[in-house]
Formats: C-alpha cells, sequence, structure tokens
C-alpha cells in the first residue's frame, strides 16, 4: 500500500478503539479524518425509562410534594423527563411544580432544554461543573431542604453524599439507565484487541463504559492482562477526569484533554501515540514504527500483526542481533516451530518494501540495520 505524496495524518497507522454508545459516529469520524483506524464497541447501552416505575414514582413524588430545588444536568435527560411526564399524562402537572421551585441548570445546553419547555432557570453556573452547584447549594445551606436531582445514567459520586451529609433530603429522578450492550460479542472483540495489543489507544466518554469494559474483562478472567496492556502498550484516553475515576482506581494511568470535549480529546490521542512510535535511523532511511503501519521516510507501508511484532521486538534492541528463538516468543500464537518466524520475517520484509532493513545473520538472528552513526545523532538529538 504506498500514498505517495500524501501527507499522513497523526494517527495514520494506529488503531483507536471507541466505546461510546452516544456520539460514537461523531467521535469515529474526528480519529478517521487524522488517519487512524477504529474498532467500534459500545460498552453499554442507554435504555429511556418512559416505562419505568422508577422515574413514574419520582414524577409523582415531587407533583405531591414540591421540593425547594431541582437541578437539571443534562438537556437529553431533562426533555426525557418531561416527555415521558407528558406521555402519562402528567406533563403539565409537572410543568407547573417545576415552574414553582427553584430550578438550576448545570450548563447552557440543560439551560436550552429547560427554556424550550417555557420554564426559566434560577441560576447555571459558568463551567459546567457540578462541584460549582454543589458549591452553591451547601453555601446557601442545606439541611431540611427538598432538593431533586435528575440524573442521566450515571450516579454522581459524592454530590448526593454531601448533600445528605448537610441535612437535605435528596430525590433522585433517573430518567436513562445504562445496561450492558444487548450484544457482547464487539465488546469482547474490543477486549482481545487491547489484550493481544492489536490497539494502540481505546476512548472513554462515561464512567460507566469504563466500568463495563473492566467488569466484562474481570467475568472472562483477563482482568490482570487487560490492566496490564493498558498499564504499558494501550493508551487510555478519557474525555474529563470524571470518567477516568474507575480506571484510575483500577491502577490505569489515563490521559484527558484540558476541554472535556471530543475534539480536544482527538487533538489529545493525535500527540501522544505519534510520540509514543519508535522513530530510528535505519539503513539510511528514517523509519517510524506505529500501530499496524511502518513510515519509511514518508512512504507508509501496512505490515500484518505478526510482522510488526518482529519488527517491534528488533527495535527495541536495535542493532543487536535478536535471536530466532527471542523472536519466536514474540510471535502472537506461533507455537514452538522457528519456522514461523522466516515465514513472518519473508512477510515483513516484503511489506517493508526496503531489504536493507533487516538483516540476517546467519545461525544466530536478524538485526535492524541501525545506521552506525546513529548513537551519536541521539547524543545530539
Amino acid at each position: 500500500m504506498h500514498d505517495h505524496g500524501h501527507p499522513h495524518g497523526p494517527l495514520t497507522g494506529f488503531t483507536v478503539g471507541v466505546t461510546a454508545a452516544r456520539r460514537a459516529d461523531e467521535l469515529g469520524a474526528l480519529l478517521r479524518r487524522r488517519g487512524a483506524a477504529v474498532l467500534h464497541a459500545p460498552a453499554l447501552r442507554i435504555v429511556p425509562l418512559a416505562d419505568d416505575a422508577e422515574l413514574l414514582a419520582a414524577t409523582k413524588e415531587l407533583i405531591d410534594h414540591a421540593p425547594d430545588v431541582v437541578v437539571a444536568t443534562t438537556a437529553i435527560g431533562f426533555r426525557g423527563w418531561v416527555e415521558a411526564a407528558d406521555g402519562w399524562g402528567f406533563g403539565e402537572e409537572l410543568l407547573s411544580r417545576l415552574r414553582g421551585v427553584e430550578l438550576l441548570a448545570r450548563g447552557p445546553k440543560v439551560k436550552g432544554a429547560i427554556r424550550a419547555a417555557g420554564l426559566t432557570e434560577e441560576w447555571s453556573p459558568a463551567s459546567e461543573s457540578m462541584a460549582e452547584v454543589l458549591d452553591r447549594l451547601l453555601g446557601q445551606g442545606v439541611a431540611g431542604r427538598r432538593i431533586a436531582l435528575q440524573l442521566h445514567g450515571e450516579p454522581l459520586p459524592g454530590f448526593v453524599e454531601a448533600l445528605r451529609a448537610g441535612g437535605a433530603d435528596v430525590v433522585l429522578v433517573p430518567v436513562y439507565r445504562w445496561m450492558a450492550p444487548q450484544d457482547i460479542a464487539p465488546l469482547d472483540r474490543m477486549l482481545d484487541a487491547v489484550v493481544s495489543r492489536s490497539l494502540d489507544a481505546i476512548t472513554f466518554t462515561s464512567a460507566p463504559a469504563a466500568v463495563s469494559l473492566l467488569s466484562r474483562a474481570a467475568d472472562r478472567g483477563l482482568l490482570p492482562l487487560l490492566l496490564d496492556a493498558l498499564g504499558h502498550h494501550v493508551l487510555a484516553a478519557c474525555v474529563g477526569p470524571v470518567t477516568a475515576v474507575p480506571l484510575q482506581a483500577a491502577g490505569v494511568t489515563t490521559v484527558q484533554p484540558e476541554r472535556f470535549r471530543l475534539g480536544p480529546l482527538v487533538q489529545l490521542i493525535g500527540i501522544e501515540l505519534p510520540a509514543r512510535a519508535r522513530t530510528l535511523p535505519v539503513a539510511g532511511h528514517r523509519i517510524e514504527i506505529r500501530g499496524h503501519a511502518v513510515l519509511i521516510d514518508d512512504d507508509l507501508r501496512t505490515v500484518p500483526p505478526a510482522g510488526m511484532a518482529l519488527l517491534r521486538a528488533l527495535s527495541e534492541r536495535p542493532g543487536w542481533v535478536v535471536s530466532r528463538p527471542d523472536l519466536l516468543r514474540a510471535l502472537p500464537g506461533a507455537g514452538r516451530d522457528e519456522h514461523a518466524v522466516e515465514t513472518a520475517m519473508a512477510r515483513l520484509r516484503t511489506a517493508l518494501g526496503a531489504p536493507k532493513l533487516i538483516q540476517t545473520v546467519v545461525k544466530r538472528g536478524y538485526r535492524l540495520a541501525l545506521d552506525p552513526a546513529a548513537d551519536t545523532k541521539y547524543a545530539d538529538a
């Protein structure tokens, strides 16, 4: 595969996993535009609770006993709540109840949904931070106040506890629920891809998606392997700090952008992955080893997984001979036949199209033909 003359995207040659259920298409498109191959497996599905007894009970409860404060946390959730109440024939009652209370909106989108319903919010933080909402509530004092909280799928850790500790009566209004995906096969393929390191990065846009992946790994007995892969080889990229909590609690180091949005998340991955790629001066060429491809000077060569495994093993000790038994160990699922190394090596050389990059050292193994001046070049770099 030759792409002569094309400037490559920062993510060309890398494979990125997307666990999102909502906005997965948008995230996938942003990644592909930068050259990435994308593997998508929703780790969750979001189920609206229109038929849910819990939401109905919470709605009736609020209509019958007025809260002092209602906190709306998501636009889609707030709209979903009003629509569900409408479907049950309580729409007008809910709206008139909400007109008489202090309504707080967590951000501009929620504010829009509130106004679209013909209501007006009392206050909204400048940031979209629930912490700011909490500070305001606690600052006013919450003892003996009844506070209703519209949730969107994930519970808000710490938020409810802090209000209850301050003496508030908290009513939860769960509009959506996170559930395991109906078809678990794509998630299992994603897990296998992380464990076999055929992914370079995996993205998370919600904490429950991270929890879902970790718990599925545990069910399959793959948790130690998953954590090892995320610790050393596969970049875990989260849209923000709340999303990262379950991974960090499991000891995984994550990266997240300063602005908690999909665009900045993709930009960050576009900086992190190329920075992790090995670039070496070999046989008069500059080679950059990416996830499933190699840039030779600026020529992109796609390499099959077995070839990439050999190339990585050689590049970890550039210029040194790596024996056939060592290379065999590096091959995924190769068994004990050293002939597999020769087959994979022949394919690797064909894929690279530059025969002098890898030298055969008779009876000893193979080495990457590192340029003799390379060490001094590194010293100056």
